[in-house]
């Protein structure tokens, strides 16, 4: 299951659109076409912590510290989104609001969605995404299994990368990619930052 199909079958879109009071196709679309920079920030994340199991154990334990599993948890409960911790995580993932900004107006490029919606939309999307990692990756420290969700995960948003999408839903997702990975290396993160950058200065 890739993560566009977890966001579905979680509930999660639904509780994307319910929030910010817009339809459900408009969710899965705007979340679309952030998925690849949120789990691309993830990713850096994770190798800027030293990579493989250590570096997901980093990730994973920061994460923790915000909330865990609970993360998703809190956006699909009935209780009121604490939007904050989506912001902590994206300021950990991201660095700075410029490359959220920057993040969602290129979303905002791809969908036509109003870029305003798109940044709302990101804080809970990243709660989202954290909470799945943290569910997942808690107790899978043995043969490898921890080490490459992300990579599945990534793999299966960008189409590619490190591991191949499944035919069903990754077509879009993966042009969407591919579009924003201008260098090639499997993780449009780089390239966004380098868009925040510019427009920066």
């Amino acid at each position: 299951m890739d993560m566009m199909d977890m966001l579905r079958a979680s509930g999660g879109l639904d509780a994307i659109a319910n929030q910010l009071g817009i339809p459900p196709a408009m969710a899965e679309a705007g979340a679309g076409a952030l998925l690849p920079a949120v789990v691309g920030g993830f990713q850096k994340q994770s190798d800027a912590a030293g990579g493989g199991e250590g570096g997901l154990g980093s990730l994973i334990g920061m994460l923790g510290e915000l909330g865990g599993a609970g993360l998703a948890d809190n956006v699909l409960g009935p209780q009121d989104t604490d939007v904050n911790k989506g912001n902590d995580i994206l300021g950990q993932i991201f660095g700075s609001k410029d490359v959220s900004r920057t993040v969602a107006g290129h979303a905002s490029g791809q969908t036509g969605i109003d870029p305003a919606i798109l940044k709302k939309m990101l804080p809970i999307l990243a709660m989202l995404v954290g909470g799945y990692l943290s569910s997942r990756g808690g107790g899978q420290q043995t043969q490898g299994g921890a080490g490459g969700i992300l990579g599945s995960i990534l793999g299966s948003v960008l189409g590619g990368g490190q591991q191949a999408a499944p035919a069903s839903g990754g077509g879009m997702l993966g042009g969407l990619g591919s579009l924003i990975d201008l260098n090639g290396d499997g993780n449009p993160l780089d390239d966004i930052i380098g868009m925040a950058g510019k427009l920066a200065r």
